[in-house]
């Protein structure tokens, strides 16, 4: 039975999850709402069908340390150092001013200090989880934003890290026991230890065992070994060094994004990460009991209006403060309008202390499913209203990264790819490769060319090699799913221009009606060859021998015949 309970609770929780984040995208809202209520639906305050919260909050950590690697995966180190000077004095000012902001009004409603202070704390930490689907959603997860956004949650969640092991100490059964300062440097040198090891593994054991792993040419294996090196860093950092997983996760995630193998792991982390992801709001939203919006309305409002008011704005201040452009600013301060995950551990120790009440608990609770709603149209206005400043990177909602003619992605560098690379080159388009050869890739970036190691059926990987700005997608091998990545591409950038090969005629149609605009068939155009070939003597004007090529092909395509296969980017 307990098996059956884990399998429906994974079943109904997605499946509630799948029906409300439709109809919220279909009210124009952001799915993360119709998550929301679908924990709430089969959560224990809601009649009906009720989910184990515990297997949903374990599929949820499986899902924060999924996506929080993937966030590691596409952030490089230096640009995380360089939003460091902003991050570290940002996270310390925030944090603080939210705190006693909250602290001090919930005085008028006869708080104590200790009490409002710790609500506060746990209010002042936003969740990255929803933080970098936000982000990304608007494409500035990568952006400058991001980097400061991401940097300052790294920030807090050291911060709160820090605060869990002190309240014991302060507030606990033994307190006046121990030193907290001697507490907070022990926790200081095992996040120092962490960071040390990862680098170690980062630089030396990771890229050393994928490449093993991927010169086996088994795609099951390369992915379980990305899974096992998020997971198991991420475990390993909460047993061994006390640190949150996610923190493990995140800095596990650098340390393979150093290595060439990044865009491939990346691709292969996404379809696990986006399903367990969602569990995550699910499992939040079991937590709400919709009584408690009846019963304390107005303490839930003043929380509420800390969260998306107050932290915005002291953010925006301070990063304004720091020398960020208004521009950045803005949306950063945006970003924080939210609570999550930390929170509800940090409340879960009060509460283990005495140090906050059900009416307390309730109202964190209620106000990180508000606020969460509330954030993706939050960020969502302020991207706006900032989006005629030309500081912005990348481009403002509702306008798309310019194209580049001359930008073309080849998929493949076998025979045929290797003619149309050098093809395209001598035209001087600027090409980049993508291949599963390891070897191929690093003789081409040896010789100075651009070329991605990654699976082009893995999403992702076309985003890292910058589909979204390119002129052209040529698949110069046989794909398989062809016709999944010509839509996936399409949608990433609808100015594409997709040129395919297959090998028989057959799929053509398929390829075509998927948004490829040439399509070569290895049958059709060795047929075409031959027939010039044969007619050479007798067709001797261009323009007649060019009639005859588009008869055929017209023939051989059963329509309109495409144009012949382009070496034009």
């Amino acid at each position: 039975m307990h098996d059956l309970g884990i399998l429906l609770t994974f079943t109904g929780g997605l499946a509630g999850a799948l029906a409300l984040g439709f109809l919220a995208h279909r009210l124009k809202l952001s799915p993360i709402v119709g998550y929301l209520l679908a924990g709430v639906l089969v959560g224990p305050f809601t009649p009906g069908f009720v989910a184990d919260r515990a297997i949903a909050e374990q599929f949820a950590e499986i899902g924060v340390i999924l996506l929080l690697f993937g966030v590691g995966l596409r952030f490089q180190l230096r640009e995380l150092l360089a939003v460091w000077r902003v991050a570290i004095p940002g996270a310390l000012i925030q944090s603080t001013l939210s705190t006693l902001v909250l602290a001090a009004t919930l005085r008028l409603f006869g708080w104590s200090w200790t009490s409002g202070i710790i609500l506060g704390m746990g209010i002042s930490v936003a969740s990255t989880v929803v933080m970098a689907l936000v982000l990304a959603e608007r494409h500035d997860l990568h952006a400058t934003i991001g980097h400061i956004a991401i940097g300052w949650t790294v920030v807090e969640d050291l911060l709160t890290v820090a605060l869990l092991l002190l309240l014991p100490i302060l507030f606990g059964p033994s307190a006046g026991e121990h030193s907290s300062g001697a507490a907070l440097g022990l926790a200081g040198l095992k996040v120092v230890g962490l960071v040390a090891v990862v680098v170690v593994l980062g630089r030396w054991v990771i890229p050393w065992a994928l490449e093993r792993i991927e010169k086996t040419r088994l795609r099951e294996l390369f992915t379980l070994a990305v899974l096992v090196l998020a997971v198991g860093i991420a475990v390993g950092s909460a047993e061994v060094f006390g640190v949150s997983m996610a923190l493990g996760a995140f800095l596990a995630g650098l340390a393979v994004g150093r290595s060439e193998f990044a865009a491939r792991a990346a691709g292969d982390a996404v379809p696990m990460r986006d399903a367990f992801a969602v569990l995550f709001f699910v499992s939040v939203g079991m937590l709400f009991d919709p009584r408690s919006l009846v019963q304390n309305p107005l303490l839930i409002a003043v929380v509420l209006a800390v969260v998306v008011i107050v932290k915005p704005l002291v953010a925006l201040g301070t990063v304004r403060l720091l020398g960020v452009p208004l521009a950045t600013a803005v949306p950063v301060g945006a970003a924080f309008s939210q609570v999550g995950e930390f929170s509800f551990i940090l409340g879960t120790v009060a509460r283990q202390l005495g140090l906050l009440d059900d009416a307390g608990w309730n109202a964190l609770v209620a106000v990180s499913i508000l606020s969460i709603s509330l954030n993706p149209t939050i960020y969502r206005v302020a991207r706006r209203l900032s989006s005629s400043a030309p500081t912005l990177a990348p481009a403002p909602p509702g306008e798309r990264p310019a194209v580049d003619r001359s930008r073309c992605i080849l998929v493949g560098y076998g025979p045929v790819g290797k003619i149309v690379h050098r093809l395209l080159s001598d035209r001087g388009a600027a090409v980049t490769v993508i291949d599963l050869n390891l070897d191929t890739v690093r003789a081409l970036k040896s010789e100075g060319l651009a070329a991605l190691y990654g699976d082009v059926l893995r999403p992702g990987t076309l985003e890292e090699a910058g589909i979204a700005t390119a002129g052209s997608l040529i698949l110069s091998a046989d794909v398989e799913d062809a016709a999944e990545i010509i839509r996936q591409a399409r949608m990433l950038n609808p100015e594409l221009r997709v040129l395919v090969r297959c090998t028989h005629l057959r799929d053509a149609p398929a390829l075509r009606r998927a948004g490829a605009s040439v399509v070569a068939a290895g049958e059709a155009e060795v047929g075409v060859a031959l027939v010039e070939a044969m007619t050479a003597d007798q067709l001797t004007d261009g323009g007649a021998q060019a009639d005859q090529r588009s008869a055929v092909r017209a023939r051989l395509y059963g329509t309109a015949p495409p144009a012949p296969p382009s070496t034009e980017a």
